[in-house]
């Protein structure tokens, strides 16, 4: 009995109060979250105080809350159906029929009042549109997150044109950057036993930069076929064709040049079996 009041109390408990509880247990602060998610400061603000709203697309918001909530130990995955179930089953009221009794002429306003009263509301939203836009351009210290516009007004997504072959001494040293084409996990690392540079989900169109600073960042993932490589600002292919775990590759950009050289290359033919001679008659 004791253990279903308990779990009734935990239920009652936001989604964004569980994830902040547990990230004050950890001792971590939203700085620390946005450096290890990539997730803007101002988003998990609005996903500790559940304004839902002020994020882009559900999408997004599961997204968010699933790499939060890795970050702080808690199931990622059971969060995100729960929020998936709360913003999907939120529905708008029916209108409700309204009645208007018939406008008495001595009371209706001028039309030049109707009409100033117009422009000041049109000045209005122009100055409200311009201040929001100049809050959204702001951008949080560290964070290479773009925030992608929702769902219904998204454009298609360009399908990725044909890699370029890049020569692994041409490109040594430059930087490197992964942009991912669908929602993928990936773990980022500086070395065997090495702090993570990033670990947690990227959704479509967010791009990790590999800090220039990086001994042997190395990558851990079980979708390489979704994440871009960026050279140098050039594109030059997926991490891997098809789907599969891979680990410790190296994102040194002369070694991603070199691995694709050899994906590219592909196996070597067989060597030819000679045709024996025939016999000569004796």
């Amino acid at each position: 009995m004791a253990e279903e009041e308990y779990g009734n109390q935990f239920e009652a408990v936001s989604i964004g109060e569980r994830l902040r509880q547990a990230r004050e247990a950890k001792g971590l602060s939203l700085e620390d979250v946005a450096n290890q998610t990539r997730i803007p400061i101002r988003h998990l603000q609005h996903i500790d105080r559940e304004e839902w709203d002020a994020l882009p697309a559900v999408t997004y918001c599961i997204g968010f809350v699933r790499s939060y909530a890795t970050v702080v130990d808690l199931d990622g995955a059971e969060l995100g159906r729960e929020l998936r179930d709360r913003l999907g089953g939120v529905r708008s009221r029916a209108p409700v029929a309204e009645y208007y009794q018939p406008a008495d002429p001595a009371r209706v306003p001028p039309r030049s009042l109707a009409l100033i009263a117009a422009i000041i509301l049109a000045v209005l939203l122009i100055v409200f549109a311009v201040w929001r836009t100049s809050l959204d351009g702001e951008d949080e210290p560290g964070a290479s997150v773009t925030v992608p516009v929702p769902e219904a007004q998204a454009p298609a997504q360009p399908r990725p044109g044909p890699a370029q072959p890049a020569q692994p001494q041409a490109v040594a040293g430059q930087p490197v950057t992964l942009v991912a084409t669908e929602e993928v996990w990936l773990r980022i690392d500086d070395g065997a036993g090495g702090p993570a540079l990033f670990q947690g989900i990227m959704v479509p169109g967010q791009r990790f930069d590999v800090p220039p600073n990086a001994q042997t960042p190395t990558l851990r993932t079980g979708r390489p076929q979704v994440l871009r490589i960026q050279i140098g600002g050039r594109d030059v292919g997926a991490i891997e064709p098809a789907e599969r775990t891979v680990s410790n590759v190296s994102l040194k950009a002369e070694d991603l040049a070199a691995r694709q050289q050899g994906a590219a290359a592909g196996p070597a033919p067989p060597p030819a079996t000679p045709t024996p001679a025939p016999a000569t008659p004796q």
